[in-house]
């Protein structure tokens, strides 16, 4: 059952930015290739090319699969915190297919996204990959919203949060006026940590068109030890409203021009 959460007395709005690894590190992990202008050739050892990348990257490249590809390991961590979930019913790792339809932007420009609704995995990150080749992810834009924990309350009093994990935001409803948002490429996948609230995914581009995803995460079958839901009450003139800059949208289509 979604808590409420009431933004009645709140007229919020976010310009969302560019998806970056540094901007996003508070909330996860983005993936992508760290250099994607060195291509795999049997030419290349190991060596050669940690020694040809400078700056040295956080995750050094290994060459693989007789120099066919390069390896860039342990780009995102997944964690599984169910032992500390109040059932003491274990995980299973989950891989699914979310196909995500475009959604449909507001407002004077057709550039505006009403939040409705965030979502947080105490136990798991959760991570997610579009699918698509090179001229497909070239195209293809998703946005990402993200909110930090504020201070717990009465109204989060029951739900569950793990208390041992470095870097946890423990207890407390997303705080609407720390709300944050980016415009990801169809080459980024972003792996929320655990315990980060979000939106559900919202594609972009026109409509009757979709993305899809490959979805990992754990999940034990425990209602609020999967997920959690806050359902943002605007009754009267309240709202949070995320602004998609059509910069950041490349060629795919908004909402029309008014």
């Amino acid at each position: 059952m979604p808590l409420s959460v009431s933004v009645r007395d709140l007229n919020f709005t976010v310009v969302a930015e560019p998806l970056t690894p540094a901007a996003f590190r508070p909330f996860g992990d983005v993936v992508q290739n760290p250099r994607p202008d060195i291509l795999p050739s049997p030419s290349h050892t190991t060596e050669s090319l940690r020694a040809a990348i400078s700056p040295p990257l956080a995750h050094p490249p290994v060459v693989a699969n007789q120099g066919t590809a390069i390896k860039y390991p342990q780009v995102s961590q997944p964690r599984d915190l169910y032992a500390q979930a109040r059932s003491r019913r274990p995980s299973l790792p989950q891989t699914s297919i979310f196909q995500c339809a475009a959604r449909r932007l507001s407002g004077p420009a057709g550039n505006q996204f009403p939040v409705a609704v965030l979502e947080r995995h105490p136990f798991t990150t959760q991570m997610f990959c579009p699918l698509g080749a090179d001229d497909a992810a070239a195209s293809a834009r998703y946005l990402v919203v993200v909110a930090p924990s504020g201070p717990p309350g009465e109204a989060d009093a029951g739900l569950p949060v793990p208390q041992d994990g470095e870097g946890l935001p423990g207890r407390g409803l997303p705080d609407v006026q720390r709300l944050k948002a980016f415009v990801a490429t169809g080459a980024q996948a972003v792996t929320y940590s655990a315990g980060t609230w979000h939106a559900p995914m919202v594609a972009l581009g026109r409509e009757g068109t979709a993305l899809d995803f490959v979805v990992t995460q754990f999940a034990n079958g425990v209602g609020d030890e999967d997920c959690q839901e806050v359902v943002f009450d605007g009754r009267g003139r309240g709202a949070v409203v995320v602004e998609v800059p059509r910069a950041l949208t490349g060629q795919i289509a908004l909402g029309p021009r008014l």
